[in-house]
């Protein structure tokens, strides 16, 4: 139940993050369509923050610590551009188009994610 409730936050926050920039774009020929792809993207997203973002983590550590923690926000933006390469692998339709609209989307989904995750039941977080 946790992984799935986490799989729909991280959707939510993507939809978010494509509603609120222009250079992140979600495509698709009807609703259901869209929704389905942001579920997959948010999948990928969770694989990629899972992964290979404590490793890159571990990697810059020094670098986190001489930037005083500003360099976690260019992992996250690294992390947005990586699920979007990768989606467009696998066709589907979502595309970020650059480093600044990734920068502003990572920050706009870790603050959508947070939000959500503060008014979700603690119920639902422990199962």
């Amino acid at each position: 139940m946790r992984l799935v409730v986490k799989l729909v936050v991280n959707a939510i926050a993507l939809a978010v993050a494509t509603w609120l920039l222009a250079g992140i774009t979600l495509r698709g020929s009807s609703t259901t369509a869209r929704v389905v792809t942001l579920l997959v993207v948010a999948a990928i997203f969770a694989v990629i923050n899972s992964f290979v973002k404590p490793l890159a983590k571990l990697l810059s550590l020094p670098f986190i610590v001489l930037t005083l923690g500003l360099l976690i926000f260019v992992i996250n933006a690294l992390m947005l551009l990586l699920t979007s390469w990768i989606s467009g692998a696998l066709n589907l339709a979502f595309h970020v188009s650059g480093f600044w609209p990734a920068l502003i989307g990572s920050l706009i989904i870790t603050v959508v994610s947070w939000l959500l995750n503060v008014f979700l039941p603690d119920d639902l977080e422990t199962s």
